[in-house]
């Protein structure tokens, strides 16, 4: 996806959508235990976008999962979890890949959590952290992204 190009998707109902604009500034596969719960899947895929690259519309999406620091919006009809807001991320939107229509074209670029990953599961991610990286790793991490990103 280029600078100026725009993503769509939806739940799995399709009363909540989203467009997205421009490349995301990195993906991931999470392997922990929480992620694997909320997808009933190995891990979840997310591509991180700055909160103003990101238009939700439809259903108005309401908080599940954890109630914490992060905070994982859902669908209120179908319940599919769409996108995460995280304080420590300021302005910046982690939507779930798998919501969009190029999913096939966001591969991971770092897993994390694969003290959790299960023994069968692997990604091409060229990046892998036993939690989550350090934060003052992201500054490296998004400028190799923005290099080798598709």
């Amino acid at each position: 996806m280029e600078s100026g190009d725009e993503d769509h998707g939806s739940c799995r109902c399709g009363q909540v959508t989203l467009k997205v604009k421009g490349r995301p500034l990195m993906t991931m596969a999470c392997h922990c235990k929480g992620c694997q719960r909320m997808t009933a899947s190995a891990f979840s895929l997310s591509a991180l976008f700055p909160q103003d690259c990101v238009e939700i519309s439809g259903l108005e999406p309401v908080i599940g999962g954890m109630h914490g620091e992060l905070h994982h919006y859902f669908c209120p009809h179908c319940l599919s979890w769409i996108f995460t807001r995280a304080e420590m991320l300021g302005p910046l939107v982690n939507v779930r890949a798998t919501m969009l229509d190029s999913t096939a074209n966001l591969p991971p670029f770092i897993e994390t959590c694969v003290s959790e990953k299960l023994a069968w599961a692997s990604v091409p991610a060229r990046h892998s952290y036993e939690t989550f990286p350090a934060m003052e790793d992201f500054p490296k991490l998004l400028g190799e992204f923005a290099e080798v990103a598709p």
